[in-house]
């Protein structure tokens, strides 16, 4: 009998987060109680089918303290890199020490996407599962997109960048996390662009470079990265509405 291939998880958080406007990590700061990168691995934990949950932290991290996050099923190792994708390289490097296999799957989460949800992880499980390379949370793009023009003088910047023209926005998506694929592939995938110089931003990047079509799964705008300093009200509103959302449900 065929062996069901498990399931892993890698959330990189090795990022300092400065778009947030504070000297604090912005995965440490208190959001609905509880440290913003508790609310992430809460959704995890509660996915009973996922076999480890690896955290990579920047190596000189000194603001994680396991005591914020007890209960919670989850590892930790301190590997991150300099970049998102050397973190993830080597987050999958290390789930080697929990038996990951090539052909086990990882799901890939950021850890300021605090608005994950159990019930949005097992989507993506569910329609990736059986595909050949895997794919990602994505939602299709809603607003108009515009580019902005290049910097004519850099001595007299304007107070504010101007338009150069609005792109079409048909069949765009916003690239959210979890992206889904198979260790080995993943691994590989990563490594090559590592080699040949490429700065990528997301996992599904370095599939899309080697010609492959990663699957696009509907995600959810819940599922937002927290990157500015007004997130955190948005953060904060939310969590804090699901909170009591369930305390009224158990009692």
């Amino acid at each position: 009998m065929a062996v069901r291939e498990r399931l892993f998880v890698v959330i990189p958080c090795a990022g300092m987060g400065k778009r947030a406007g504070s000297q604090l990590p912005k995965q440490y700061r208190i959001v609905a109680g509880r440290h913003l990168l508790y609310h992430t691995l809460a959704a995890f934990d509660a996915c009973s089918e996922l076999t480890q949950t690896l955290v990579v932290l920047a190596r000189d991290d000194a603001h994680f303290d396991s005591r914020h996050f007890s209960g919670l099923r989850f590892a930790v190792r301190r590997c991150g890199g300099k970049s998102r994708q050397e973190s993830v390289l080597n987050g999958l490097n290390a789930l080697a020490e929990f038996g990951a296999r090539a052909d086990d799957w990882v799901l890939v989460h950021d850890a300021a996407r605090a608005g994950i949800q159990p019930e949005l992880i097992r989507l993506l499980i569910r329609a990736v599962r059986d595909d050949p390379v895997g794919g990602i949370m994505a939602l299709p793009l809603a607003d108009t997109l515009k580019r902005q023009a290049p910097a004519l003088d850099a001595v007299a910047v304007p107070s504010a960048p101007l338009i150069m023209h609005t792109e079409a926005r048909a069949d765009l998506w916003l690239a959210q996390t979890p992206q889904m694929f198979r260790v080995g592939m993943l691994r590989e995938a990563l490594l090559r662009a590592q080699q040949e110089g490429h700065i990528l931003t997301d996992e599904a990047s370095a599939f899309e470079r080697l010609g492959y079509a990663p699957k696009l799964v509907h995600g959810s705008l819940r599922n937002f990265k927290v990157t500015y300093p007004d997130d955190f009200e948005v953060i904060e509103a939310m969590l804090s509405h699901q909170k009591s959302s369930q305390k009224g449900d158990s009692s």
